[in-house]
């Protein structure tokens, strides 16, 4: 099925249900409030939901609506945890590359993650706001899944049998705010600003043979200002599965029902796919070049975000976003 959270003008939005071909749409308060009401008795609410869903399809929900992405916040508004890793490990090997690094052997058999901030989440079409371009805007195009409860030290093989949902995400990141970050040796914080989502979160089922292996076996089509950068498959070059990320994350703690887990930028070896981040571009023309001659987001910019099924049609909504000045933004 196919969960979204309506915009109300509340922090946690509106749960509701929205159809297979992203059409329609039938609140669900009759079920559960919000998105993380059902998650936290997963059991319970989830046949309900499933109910309403085969009805939406059916044309048998009651007060059916117009679907619109735009008017969505992000599934989960707020999470109780956002731990994004880096499970695509050629990107990582790439970012290496540029600056002459050499790549540590463990990478390849324990993934990298990071804590970002899960406060203010944002909506598909909520614009990324930034205070100013010299911080170097940067879109990351990823897959994430949201969980149920996940016990401290689960196995990876257990861990996928906590996957409730998937969804996209924009990892922004501010890339020339990076370095100095990581030279004090705590990792990101300023550098990453809000993480973005796509409107619609997936059960696993719902992909069909598309979701096999802990993995998402679909292209990621990233469009920057209209023109096509990257349509990489999401299930080629995935070293690490959802399963070992999660377990990764739940190595010395327990995760509860609400906590999202990001497989980082998708990166295919085969440069023809194109890119899901301005950051590999550039490092692929520092290898070639000596230099990189691609310059990160400016404001006025857009990055769209977007999954298509083989029959060309969108799976999760997307990510459409423009990049705006702090002093132009709603409520500055």
């Amino acid at each position: 099925m196919k969960l979204a959270t309506l915009k109300d003008g509340t922090r946690d939005g509106q749960l509701i249900v929205v159809s297979r071909d992203l059409r329609t749409a039938a609140i669900a308060d009759q079920v559960a409030p919000t998105l993380q009401r059902a998650l936290d008795d997963w059991r319970f609410y989830a046949p309900q939901l499933l109910d309403l869903y085969d009805a939406l399809n059916q044309g048998r929900a009651r007060h059916a609506f117009n679907f619109d992405a735009r008017a969505c916040m992000a599934p989960l508004p707020r999470a109780y945890q956002w731990a994004d890793g880096s499970s695509y490990v050629n990107h990582v090997e790439l970012v290496r590359r540029a600056r002459g690094a050499e790549m540590p052997p463990e990478f390849w058999t324990d993934p990298l993650m990071y804590q970002g901030g899960s406060d203010d989440l944002l909506g598909p079409a909520d614009d990324i706001v930034c205070a100013s371009e010299a911080f170097g805007i940067d879109f990351e195009a990823e897959v994430a899944v949201i969980t149920g409860d996940v016990p401290m030290s689960v196995t990876p093989d257990d861990a996928l049998k906590a996957v409730r949902l998937v969804t996209l995400v924009n990892d922004v990141s501010l890339r020339n705010l990076i370095p100095a970050e990581l030279a004090k040796g705590f990792g990101f914080f300023q550098s990453k600003p809000a993480t973005s989502f796509a409107p619609v979160a997936v059960t696993p089922d719902e992909l069909g043979g598309h979701w096999r292996e802990g993995r998402v076996h679909l292209p990621m089509l990233v469009h920057w200002n209209g023109k096509k950068v990257g349509q990489p498959d999401a299930g080629t070059d995935m070293v690490f599965h959802f399963g070992q990320l999660i377990a990764h994350a739940a190595k010395t703690r327990n995760l509860r029902a609400g906590a999202i887990v990001g497989s980082g930028t998708i990166s295919n070896k085969d440069a023809k796919r194109g890119y899901c981040c301005i950051a590999e571009k550039r490092c692929l023309e520092m290898i070639e070049h000596g230099e990189a001659r691609t310059e990160f987001m400016k404001f006025g910019d857009s990055v769209k975000i977007e999954m298509l099924d083989e029959a060309g049609k969108s799976v999760f909504g997307a990510i459409d976003q423009a990049v705006v000045p702090l002093h132009e933004a709603a409520g500055a």
